[in-house]
Formats: structure tokens, sequence, C-alpha cells
């Protein structure tokens, strides 16, 4: 099989499970199985994902221990909240979409510059800080409406267009690991000095990856913004970017496929326990605990499902 009609056969596949996906959400919709509840457990849980995609290339694929993830997340859903108020339409959606997008990668440059320099426990304390720098800059500002925070904003995504930008966001997000760019990102993550002596930049590539998963971050912003129609500054404090960590630490730090599956299982497990009030919080630990007991590795480690492998090995078996 030649090098195009695999990478032909592999996009195909994927548009193919991604077009299913849609399909089956609409049809379920449709005859009343998904409602207003699993509706928006569907788009949290698809927000999440976005997140933890994005978080997962700095963390798991340039191995730099973030923890400002929901601070772009912040400028995201402000953006939106303050372009659509004003213009309460889809393109006005889109259009701040994208200025929440230009304003956090300015954002991440600025704050990657001196900080992707430092290491482990000190870049998670500088990461985290700058993310509490930007939420008390919301605070107090009176565009945002400061701790008040923003009401009313114009719902403009339901989970449709959640389910679109999981795809598109995935799609760069997995090109972008598997280019030679993530690949240069990958060899400083196993090895700084190595590959800075094969002629790899490391704070470059680093702030590439940092400035990609912010990028995402806004989108995920964004969509929170005018799905949940309210914001606050404390919507986007230090524990949600802890949140957004477990999930990529529980899926398998480096692998997309299982950030996927630890986002699905966290959403739904959070679901299943809502009528379990406060106590919710204890066996959603307990279960977050046992499995790193475990599977300290992950659910998946570093395991990516791929169809290109299924069908290279399809091809092999009828050899």
């Amino acid at each position: 099989m030649s090098m195009t009609k695999a990478k032909v056969k592999v996009a195909a596949a994927w548009f193919a499970l991604m077009l299913a996906g849609f399909i089956l959400i609409n049809v379920l919709v449709v005859v009343g199985v998904v409602d207003t509840f699993i509706e928006n457990m569907l788009v949290t849980i698809g927000i999440n994902i976005i997140l933890a995609t994005g978080l997962n290339i700095i963390i798991g694929f340039s191995g730099q221990f973030s923890l400002g993830h929901a601070g772009f997340m912040a400028i995201g859903a402000y953006a939106t909240a303050i372009i659509t108020s004003s213009l309460p339409t889809v393109l006005g959606f889109y259009v701040s979409m994208l200025v929440g997008i230009v304003i956090s990668v300015i954002v991440a440059i600025i704050i990657g510059i001196p900080t992707l320099r430092l290491r482990g426990d000190y870049l998670a304390i500088a990461t985290m800080g700058a993310a509490e720098i930007i939420r008390v800059v919301i605070n107090n500002l009176k565009i945002t409406n400061g701790a008040a925070g923003m009401y009313n904003i114009p719902p403009l995504a339901g989970w449709p267009t959640v389910y679109v930008m999981v795809c598109l966001t995935t799609i760069m997000l997995c090109n972008f690991a598997h280019s030679r760019s993530g690949r240069a990102v990958q060899a400083i993550r196993e090895d700084e000095i190595a590959a800075e002596a094969v002629g790899i930049a490391p704070t470059k590539w680093k702030l590439a990856a940092f400035v990609l998963g912010a990028s995402t971050a806004a989108i995920a912003g964004s969509l929170h913004a005018v799905y949940i129609q309210t914001i606050t500054p404390t919507d986007f404090g230090i524990m949600n970017s802890v949140s957004l960590l477990i999930i990529v630490v529980l899926g398998g730090v480096g692998s997309m496929t299982g950030t996927f599956i630890a986002a699905i299982v966290l959403g739904v497990l959070d679901t299943v326990l809502q009528s379990f009030g406060t106590l919710r919080m204890v066996i959603y630990a307990l279960a977050l605990i046992l499995i790193m007991v475990f599977k300290p590795s992950g659910l998946l480690g570093r395991y990516e499902w791929s169809f290109a492998r299924f069908f290279t090995k399809k091809e092999a078996s009828h050899e």
C-alpha cells in the first residue's frame, strides 16, 4: 500500500468515525434519549477534552509542568462575553473566539519566554502564578464587570458546535504531535541536552507547544461562556487547572486517546454521582486514588489508537 493511499484511508476512517459520532448523538437527541441534563454532560465533556488535549501537548509532549491553563480559558471566555454582548450573532461569536485566541497567544508568549526556562516544580509555580495574575486582572477590570462576572451571554453554541470544535482542535493537535515540530518537542521532553546538541532549540519549541495549548484553552473558554451564559473570575481558579491536570494524568501523560477516555470517564462519573451531593467528591477522589495506585502511568500510558497501525496489521494478515 502506497504512502499516499495509506494516508487517504486513515483520513477517511477518522472522518467516518467523527461523522458517525455526530449522527449518533443527533439521533439520540431526536428520539429523546439525550435530554437537557445529558446534553449538558456531553458539552462539559467536550470542553474538557479541548482543554485537556491542549494541556497534554504542554505536559505530555513537551514535558513542561504547567498549572496555568485556566488563565487562558478565562481570556477566551471573557473575550467572547464582552464582544457578544455588543454583537450577539454567530459571526460575533466566531470573531470573539478569534480575538480570544490572539490575546491568549500574546499572553502565552509574554509568560512563556521567561518561565519556560524553568523546569519541574518551579515552572508549575510560575505558570500557576501567571494564571492567578490573569484572574486578578479580570477581577479588577471595569469592562469585565469585576468580581460580579458577566451574565446573559447570548447562547450561540450548543452541542453540535462543541462537537465540531472538539474534532477540529483534535485534528490540529494530533497533526502537530506527529509532525516534524512535534517530534522536536518530544525529543526535548526525552533529553533536552541531547536535543540541543543536534540543533533543536529547546526554548523555541517549548514555547510553540505552550502557545498551541493556550490557544485551544481560549477556544474552550469561548464555548464555555456561550453555553453556560454566565461567567465569574472564580470559575477560572487554580482548582480548574488541577482538574485538567487530573484528566491528563489519569488518561496517560502523552496519550491523546487516554485524554479522551479519561475526560469521558470522569465526566460520566461526575454526572452519575450528582445525586450523592458532597459525598460524590469523596467517591470521586477514592476512584482516582485507586486508579493511580494500580495504574500509575494512567489508563493508557503513552498508547495511542491508530488507524494507520490497524490498516498495516490488516494488510500484513492478507499477505
